[in-house]
């Protein structure tokens, strides 16, 4: 009798510690899925924010994708015990600025919008940097990485080049071409809805584009062939910024690039940019959109004068600044000419420092640039050729 309840309490407890089991394992599960793909949930972040429809309710998906992404990448690291977060050069002009426009909208009355605000422009960048430093760090991770720009890159190139020749159907997702969100309806602008802010990733990531040139061992002409189409989707943007800034790069590298496959390859877009616009110019339509964009000076006498108000907003407090967030609401009382517009931005990200953050913030901005060279030298292995 002893002898059979002793085995079915064995029994039992058998039973009742596999259940357990099974049961961590079950919890423990998603756990070690996020822990485990780093890279993967940092590029599925990017795509978030790259792609999320402004006109959906789901206004949270890059919210939700960036908080998995942060709790995957501290988790792995106190997992493994790795450093959960190390200071780079470039973390410490950073943290200035974050704590300057921490400490002004904090003394603001309480803004969604300023505090969203203040999150995308130093928060998130700031995680982003050094979450990177910790999920690319070896040449595999690197790779992954490199070839998702490429893709985002044909991506955006694809889209302003179907937009240039009026093929709207090939356009992806629908609402870029919704004139009632975002701004600039009538040129490239891409799923960030803003023809400069495309124009600016195109020429950022044309940059990577050519460095993989450089170095691959494979693809190198599909890479070649997305770079050669890059100059027309450039052109397609309609931003004449946009425009000097990529002809700029492209000379600065011709005269200063050691590497000669990388000059004659800069060369060889410059050729393409040419045969872009022969192309333009082929249509009536398109060569008078692009002249009236080249004779319209409104833009620009409209600048001058922000440029002028955002300036005298500076002399005003040369030192602290207005305070982060407020040049747009301050802007129209300094700016003549455009009095009746109630807010007004700079339209420049260095009098913008200058203004709402002084001396100071403009002070930290340039030791920022200054560090960023080195930090992401440290972010990039030289290993197999990698010379970041």
């Amino acid at each position: 009798m002893i002898a059979e309840l002793s085995s079915r309490a064995l029994a039992c407890s058998g039973a009742h510690s596999g259940l357990v089991e099974r049961s961590a394992k079950a919890l423990l599960c998603p756990a070690q899925l996020l822990f485990s793909t780093p890279c993967f949930l940092f590029l599925v972040s990017l795509v978030a924010m790259l792609l999320r429809p402004p006109d959906v309710q789901f206004y949270q998906a890059d919210r939700i994708a960036f908080g998995l992404l942060l709790l995957g990448v501290v988790g792995r690291a106190v997992v493994l015990r790795q450093p959960v977060f190390v200071f780079e050069r470039a973390s410490w002009p950073m943290v200035g600025l974050i704590v300057l426009a921490l400490a002004s909208v904090l003394g603001q009355p309480f803004e969604p919008e300023t505090w969203s605000l203040l999150a995308a422009k130093f928060i998130v960048p700031f995680a982003m940097f050094h979450i990177a430093a910790l999920v690319f760090a070896d040449d595999t991770r690197l790779r992954h990485f490199e070839v998702f720009s490429l893709i985002v890159l044909g991506y955006l190139t694809f889209t302003a080049i179907a937009f240039l020749c009026g093929m709207h159907s090939l356009i992806f997702p629908r609402f870029i071409l919704d004139a009632s969100i975002g701004r600039h309806v009538d040129r490239a602008r891409g799923p960030l809805l803003q023809a400069v802010a495309n124009g600016v990733s195109l020429n950022v990531l044309a940059l990577l584009a050519l460095h993989s040139y450089r170095r691959a061992r494979a693809g190198k002409t599909a890479i070649a062939v997305l770079l050669a189409m890059v100059p027309v989707a450039i052109l397609a943007t309609m931003t004449r910024a946009v425009w000097l800034s990529f002809a700029g790069a492209l000379g600065v590298l011709m005269l200063f690039a050691g590497s000669q496959r990388l000059r004659r390859m800069c060369l060889g877009i410059s050729v393409f940019a040419l045969a872009g616009l022969a192309i333009v110019f082929s249509s009536d339509q398109r060569r008078t959109a692009l002249s009236e964009r080249l004779n319209d000076n409104g833009p620009v006498e409209f600048r001058e004068a922000v440029y002028a108000g955002g300036w005298e907003m500076f002399l005003e407090r040369p030192l602290t600044g207005w305070g982060f967030h407020q040049m747009p609401d301050e802007l129209p009382r300094h700016v003549i000419g455009y009095s009746e517009k109630k807010t007004l931005y700079p339209h420049n990200t260095y009098l913008e420092l200058l203004a709402e953050h002084g001396i100071v913030g403009f002070g930290l901005y340039l030791w920022l640039i200054g560090s960023c060279g080195g930090s992401t030298a440290m972010c990039y292995p030289r290993a197999n050729g990698m010379d970041f």
